[in-house]
């Protein structure tokens, strides 16, 4: 049993680890046909230039908002995690604590 929770908690380390944290800007939101787009940009950084995407999920589901024009924190999840068949992200408020704060919704990342 001893083994099966240092497993567990090994596994979940290493996908904690493998997320990829970045802040990003929130240009605007709409609601379009159902779907909640979120249009950002990333800042550029040493090895990245500034990059535009959109975030899409649908309106309907719990973890689906449109924020407010912002500061925030985009988290990449692992593939093949997340609710969406597509790169995952979820969004937390500026200055968060992604591993233990509350997410502000989870979307599909769409490179513009």
């Amino acid at each position: 049993m001893k083994k099966a929770i240092i497993l567990a908690m090994l596994v979940v380390g290493a996908q904690l680890a493998a997320q990829d944290q970045s802040t990003i800007t929130v240009k605007s939101s709409e609601v379009n046909n159902g779907v909640v787009i979120v249009t950002i940009t990333q800042a550029a950084t040493a090895d990245k230039a500034k990059v535009s995407y959109e975030l899409h999920c649908n309106k309907g589901a719990s973890s689906c908002k449109a924020p407010e024009p912002g500061s925030y924190i985009m988290v990449r999840l692992p593939k093949n995690w997340g609710m969406y068949d597509c790169a995952n992200v979820d969004l937390f408020p500026a200055g968060a604590n992604p591993a233990s704060d509350q997410k502000l919704g989870e979307y599909c990342l769409i490179e513009k």
